[in-house]
C-alpha cells in the first residue's frame, strides 16, 4: 500500500524554519543533512507522529519563482492540518511560544479548531477531531 511520506514546504531559510517548527510547534527533527552544494535535506515530523508518518521537507527557496511562493503555497487558504489529542494544551503551549493564531478557538461538529500561521504566513489548522 502506498502512503504520503513527505510534503515539501518552501522556506526562506533553513535555520529559521527549523527553529520555528521544532521550538514553537514542537516538531521533531528527523534529518538535517548537508547535500554539499549549499542545500540541505531537512525533515521534521509533528510530535507524537510515529516512524513512517508523513513529515515536512523544509526546502530553501531557489530562484525568484520559489521565493515568491514562500508563505503563499496554497494561495492564502488553510493548506496544512495539525491534528492533536490535547487541543487546549497544545493551543496554550503554542500561544505561549509566540505562534500567531488568526482566530479564537472554535468548537465545530467536526472538532475543536483554530487557524494559525507559520513564520512565513502559511495557514494551518490546529484541530482536535470530534
Amino acid at each position: 500500500m502506498s502512503h504520503i511520506a513527505l510534503i515539501t514546504l518552501v522556506v526562506a531559510d533553513y535555520d529559521e524554519a527549523l527553529a520555528f517548527y521544532t521550538d514553537k510547534l514542537g516538531f521533531g527533527l528527523v534529518e538535517d543533512t548537508d547535500r554539499g552544494d549549499g542545500s540541505r535535506w531537512v525533515v521534521v515530523r509533528p510530535p507524537g507522529a510515529g516512524e513512517g508518518a508523513a513529515a515536512l521537507l523544509l526546502a530553501r527557496a531557489a530562484g525568484d519563482a520559489q521565493r515568491a511562493s514562500v508563505g503563499a503555497q496554497t494561495g492564502g487558504r488553510v493548506g496544512f492540518f495539525l491534528h492533536t489529542r490535547d487541543f487546549a494544551g497544545d493551543h496554550a503551549r503554542m500561544r505561549a511560544a509566540g505562534v500567531r493564531f488568526l482566530e479564537e478557538p472554535r468548537h465545530e461538529p467536526y472538532g475543536s479548531v483554530a487557524v494559525f500561521e507559520d513564520l512565513y504566513g502559511n495557514r494551518w489548522d490546529l484541530l482536535q477531531p470530534a
